[in-house]
Formats: structure tokens, sequence, C-alpha cells
């Protein structure tokens, strides 16, 4: 099993992510503020670094100033570092909690004897104060993040990175995501895919998955199957059983993206 981070494991993008730039922002002195909604448009640009430098090539307020293209790339490079060192303070005071659903997972997962990785492009350094103050970090044989994968999703290398260190075929790996480019990934690396959404997951994204729903599920409180390709989840419990279903199935039944 390879688990995406921000949106999947931990809903850190409306009150992490966005909280840290907006107040990187006003530590800079950058007359710039972004809400949910906007926020949640600006998450179809992977990569904080990124994010920021589209926005500020599109916002009106740099157009009428002028920004030189040299200016939006140095603001955008520190934006996005105080930004991360904003984030990183936040995972490690531990104001996150994990998505319903997932800590049980992880439990039937290690009880299995399931390997499980991380594939992420954020930064390291959040990355793994989050996942250890959340899960145990030694819970995770393999964590790739932006520092080893720097090309962000929906480019598949930090899922190949991920199977390659975890020692197995793609066929036998699952992946878990949130979002359009992170089902990309995971698809044009060939990996079986589940995806659980959240509310800035993009309206079609299910449809790209092999097995969609609206949460992880526990037995008594289960979650919306939203698709289910191959009838592997009629519960609405993402738990072990399911995922080695899916695995199987996709498997025999699905080829790769040439």
């Amino acid at each position: 099993m390879v688990f995406d981070v921000d949106g999947t494991m931990v809903d850190s993008e409306r009150h992490g992510h966005r909280v840290a730039f907006n107040q990187a922002f006003a530590d800079l002195g950058l007359p710039f503020h972004w809400d949910e909604q906007r926020y949640g448009a600006l998450l179809a640009v992977t990569g904080g670094e990124r994010r920021v430098r589209t926005f500020l090539r599109t916002d009106p307020t740099v157009a009428a100033e002028g920004w030189a293209v040299e200016r939006i790339d140095e603001v955008a490079r520190t934006v996005h570092a105080r930004k991360t060192e904003l984030f990183t303070e936040m995972a490690r005071s531990n104001v996150f909690t994990p998505r319903p659903g997932v800590t049980r997972l992880l439990d039937d997962l290690a009880q299995g004897g399931i390997a499980v990785g991380v594939a992420t492009t954020g930064s390291r350094e959040w990355v793994l104060p989050l996942l250890d103050g959340l899960f145990c970090l030694q819970r995770f044989a393999v964590v790739v993040t932006g520092a080893e994968a720097p090309q962000r999703k929906p480019h598949p290398s930090a899922y190949h990175q991920a199977v390659d260190l975890l020692g197995v075929d793609a066929g036998h790996v699952a992946a878990v995501e949130d979002s359009g480019p992170g089902v990309a990934a995971a698809r044009y690396a060939s990996l079986a895919c589940l995806v659980v959404t959240n509310g800035y997951t993009e309206h079609d994204v299910a449809r790209q998955a092999h097995l969609a729903l609206d949460g992880f599920g526990d037995p008594d409180a289960p979650a919306t199957v939203l698709v289910d390709t191959y009838e592997t989840c009629p519960r609405g419990v993402v738990d072990l059983t399911v995922l080695r279903h899916l695995v199987s199935r996709v498997n025999g039944c699905f080829l790769p993206f040439e």
C-alpha cells in the first residue's frame, strides 16, 4: 500500500496549508489572502511554490504593479520557504488529526503483514513530523517526498520510487489518493487506485479511480461508495480484504497506460 498524505490521510489543506500560506503572506508584508474557495481552486496546481507562482502570475495587483518574472520567482520561493517553516511548526504541535478510519486501516495492514509506503511531493521538513505525530513514523517502510521526487504529481515519479523501494511489482500495489493529479500519478504508475474524497476533491475524480468512497469508513459509520468498478467494497469500509480484492481484480483486468 502506498498513501498520499494531504487530504488523504489527514485533512490538512483547508485549515493547515492555507492558513500557513496566509500567515507567510502577512509575515512578509504581502497584500494577499487566500480564502477557502480561492485555495481550493489553486489546489489544481501541485507543489506549494508552483502554486504561489501561478497565483502571482495571474493576480490583478501583481499585474497592475508590473512585477518582473524574476521578482515573481523570488517572492514565490520566499513565501514557500516561510510557509514550510510555519506548517512544520503546526505539524510538530500535533494540531491535526487523522481522517476517520485511517488508523484502523493502518493497524489492519500491519496485522496482515502488508508493507506501507508514502508517496507525496510535499516537503520532507513537514511530512516526517506530521506522519510521526499522527501515526508513528515506524509504521511506514518507505516515505518518498518532494525531496526525492521533485517532479510533481501527476508525474508518477513519487510512486515509481516508492514501489521500487518497497521491492515489489506494481501489480501488487494499491495507491490511496484524494485528488486528480494524485490519481493520474497512480494510474500512470500502473497501480490499483483507491480514492477517498474530501471537501476539496474535484467532482470528476471518483470516476478516474478503480474504487472511490467519501472516506475510509468504519464498521459503525460506513462511507458512501461513489465508484466500485470491480465490486470490492459493498459495505463501505476500506480494510485489508477490500484492498486485496481490489489489487487482484485490477491486476487481472487493467492494462497500464502506454
